[in-house]
């Protein structure tokens, strides 16, 4: 059988494994991201830091800075034990989506992977917004505790 094939069939094996590595690929490489602004990890500004970066030099309300960072953080950590998926993960879309029209838009498509840029471009955003795009459809799979607490409703 062929990898087309496969993935046109209902394999739910499949299926599960796929949701179960897009859940855990996002919810790692978006983390850092969140610690960084909530707790100041990783070089980070922590919560106060960055909701000065937020409200004061980019204007962004209060609220809305918090429900990113919120979104940042606890979002991930969501996805890793696959509790609340589909809203962590449309927390982490919209984060995304509207960090690349308002940050990084204006540096190009590319990364400043040779620090010849201003500032870095969009590209990563665009794939993290497609995956949790992904998971915001078709929820956590079997291997979550989402499952596991609707199955026992």
């Amino acid at each position: 059988m062929n990898a087309l094939a496969l993935l046109q069939t209902e394999n739910t094996l499949l299926v599960n494994a796929l949701t179960f590595t897009l859940r855990l690929a996002l919810g790692l490489v978006i983390l850092p991201h969140g610690a960084q602004k909530l707790l100041g990890w990783f070089g980070g500004y922590g919560f106060r830091g960055t909701m000065g970066w937020f409200t004061g030099t980019m204007h962004i309300p209060y609220l809305f800075g918090l429900l990113a960072i919120i979104a940042e953080f606890f979002g991930p950590l969501a996805l890793l034990a696959g509790l609340l998926t589909r809203p962590a993960a449309l927390g982490i879309a919209v984060v995304m989506v509207v960090a690349a029209l308002t940050s990084h838009r204006q540096h190009g498509f590319f990364m400043n992977w040779f620090g010849n840029q201003q500032g870095e471009g969009f590209e990563f955003h665009i794939l993290a917004a497609s995956m949790a795009a992904v998971l915001v459809l078709t929820g956590a799979g079997a291997w979550s505790l989402d499952y596991l607490l609707a199955s026992n409703v």
